[in-house]
């Protein structure tokens, strides 16, 4: 039997909510996606969310709806899933990468203000893994320059910065709820913000940005990134258990911690003093010091049924952007070395300890057989 890197947790109201959908007759919008949006508002503590087809589409939205476009620059993580560039590269503007700090692989605030030029319109923060970037220096640096701040939130469900919410400390927050995500509606993303303009600006235009006077009648470009009935339905059901999912993943953190301890050159992640992380994955580095590198380490956990993952690879390695004549000849090492030490271990919310046992004693068995 393998242990799958990630698995949702659907023994909860899913199967009966979406049934429900279903008896309604509701397959394509509905009061569910009504319901969906309401809640998570709450959980984030905004005014608003406005539910997507994916967190890919939450970020583009988001970046059209605050006029970003051609000639614009957005700094974005060099080390980051490639949809936060895309969605920079889709509205016709330029992303401007900007190194990792090592603890946690975010954005360095400390890097950020060399970046901004007079074409610099946001900043998109990543919360890497689930834990947060260190946002005040961040909100800071955008007051100053007047710039907009779009958290890219997807793998930070429920986190925390300084007591509150992500999600909620920027102009919008998006958020990615696909089948590996904390809450998952299957394919989903969804938008929060505090102001009810924009909402509306981002609802609109992810249904064909119909004019608010006629509907068939429309003044802007628009899209059809709607999220169904269904979808929303079971996003419904997971929302009602998101704390319990927190928790889980809090513990799941824990026992890795305990289990993996004092294994040379293996580098367990770090909670900074300001944070409260939910972790999406259980992100480690493999160094020289543990006996073999990091490909070997998976290829071997591999072997024994354990299913693991590697970092992202930085933006400016990926072969999409050098075809576009960008980030020629940058180099970004702590993202380039985050990306060649790091992988995730099996972090799903159907995880047992009794997996936790068995991966990390695979982790000390496979030490012990590389070293001799």
């Amino acid at each position: 039997m393998r242990i799958p890197v990630n698995e949702p947790d659907l023994s909860g109201n899913e199967q009966a909510y979406v049934l429900a959908a279903l008896q309604s007759g509701w397959v394509s919008t509905g009061p569910y996606v009504t319901r969906l949006e309401r809640h998570f508002a709450e959980f984030i503590g905004t005014r608003c969310a406005v539910t997507t087809t994916s967190g890919t589409a939450a970020l583009e939205l988001a970046v059209a709806a605050l006029g970003i476009g051609p000639g614009d620059e957005v700094i974005v993580p060099a080390l980051t899933i490639v949809a936060t560039a895309f969605a920079v590269c889709h509205a016709g503007a330029s992303p401007v990468l900007v190194d990792s700090e090592a603890a946690t692989g975010n954005i360095d605030p400390a890097l950020i203000e060399a970046r901004i030029t007079s074409r610099t319109r946001a900043i998109i923060p990543v919360h890497l893994y689930g834990h947060p970037a260190d946002m005040d220096p961040i909100c800071d640096l955008a007051r100053r320059h007047r710039l907009h701040i779009v958290e890219d939130a997807a793998e930070a469900h429920g986190a925390r910065y300084r007591g509150r919410r992500v999600g909620g400390l920027g102009r919008i927050g998006c958020f990615s709820l696909y089948a590996n995500k904390l809450v998952t509606t299957g394919e989903g993303g969804i938008l929060t913000t505090d102001d009810e303009a924009l909402a509306d600006r981002v609802a609109r235009s992810k249904n064909l940005a119909h004019s608010p006077e006629r509907r068939f009648v429309h003044t802007d470009l628009g899209h059809t990134l709607r999220m169904t009935n269904l979808q929303a339905a079971l996003g419904v059901a997971q929302m009602e258990r998101v704390e319990e999912f927190m928790a889980r993943k809090r513990r799941m953190a824990e026992a890795y911690g305990e289990g993996l301890r004092g294994i040379e050159g293996l580098h367990l992640p770090t909670e900074q003093p300001w944070a409260q992380s939910v972790p999406w994955m259980y992100a480690v580095r493999v160094t020289a010091e543990f006996g073999c590198g990091r490909d070997e380490l998976m290829a071997r956990l591999s072997e024994r049924g354990i299913e693991t993952r590697t970092f992202f690879v930085p933006m400016h390695q990926q072969p999409v952007f050098r075809k576009m004549g960008l980030f020629t000849g940058l180099r970004y090492p702590v993202a380039e070395r985050l990306a060649d030490e790091g992988f995730y271990l099996p972090s799903g919310l159907t995880l047992r300890p009794e997996h936790i046992d068995e991966v990390t004693d695979a982790v000390r068995a496979i030490q012990r057989q590389v070293r001799g």
